[in-house]
């Protein structure tokens, strides 16, 4: 069922939480004219872990429904937006959305930010984009500690931020983490702020991605836990269960949780 939020938003409800039906093209373009006005935006990128959270946390629920985006990343949310009448959605990935976004940010002269993960994967990351997009102007990395930051020291990330002029501000701290500190800081940060997950980890080589016959058939999640199997077993065994149970009652019976 599609939900009008705005003028230029059409959404529907997957497990209860808000997700944009936007082709490629369209979410480019959002997001560079966001850009070019230097706008503080959020955008969030929902998986299946995202939508399975979200289901259940009210608290995230009402983060990912504030989000100024909200894409369809994994293969089973695009196909439960099909099923609910967004014919032809495709999988706006958050990898996917980065590199591209990186390229057209080239071309446009537009600053870059990278915050999250660890110095060895951002060190990485450089390397590859400076190696594919020579043009690209990476405005600053920068990688939190892993403890709640003062609210001096967050001020001072906003300031290198905004002293940056960087119009787009990649967020990699894993979910939920990073769309709860995208909401808080939205208004402060003055760019577009998107939680890209683990694409830092792929792109930088720390993490291997799936091939392309895995991605297309909705089996990236089976190559990452084969990847990290003690680390994400957990993870995938309770989202993805959830999820199914979830989406088997929304198409059935009409219900979706929250």
């Amino acid at each position: 069922m599609q939900e009008p939020v705005a003028a230029e938003r059409c959404v529907g409800r997957v497990l209860g939480v808000r997700i944009d039906a936007l082709a490629w093209e369209a979410v480019i373009d959002r997001l560079l004219s966001w850009a070019r006005a230097r706008e503080s935006r959020f955008v969030a990128i929902c998986n299946v872990h995202v939508v399975s959270i979200a289901s259940r946390d009210s608290a995230y629920r009402q983060v990912i429904d504030g989000a100024d985006m909200a894409t369809a990343d994994g293969a089973p949310v695009a196909w439960m937006l099909r099923r609910l009448g967004f014919t032809g959605q495709e999988r706006i990935s958050g990898p996917d959305l980065m590199w591209r976004l990186c390229g057209r940010a080239e071309g446009e002269g537009f600053e870059v930010y990278f915050y999250g993960s660890v110095l060895e994967t951002l060190d990485g990351l450089a390397d590859r984009l400076r190696a594919s997009f020579s043009g690209l102007v990476i405005a600053g990395m920068e990688s939190p500690p892993f403890r709640p930051l003062t609210d001096e020291e967050d001020a001072a990330v906003v300031n290198r931020i905004n002293q940056s002029r960087a119009r787009i501000v990649f967020v990699g701290l894993g979910c939920p983490k990073q769309e709860f500190w995208i909401a808080a800081h939205r208004g402060s940060v003055q760019a577009v702020m998107i939680g890209v997950g683990a694409a830092f980890d792929f792109h930088s080589g720390r993490v291997k991605r799936a091939p392309e016959w895995m991605q297309r058939n909705g089996l990236e999640w089976l190559h990452r836990l084969a990847s990290e199997p003690r680390r994400l077993w957990k993870r995938y065994l309770v989202t993805n269960t959830l999820f199914v149970i979830g989406a088997a009652r929304q198409l059935l019976f009409g219900r979706s949780q929250g």
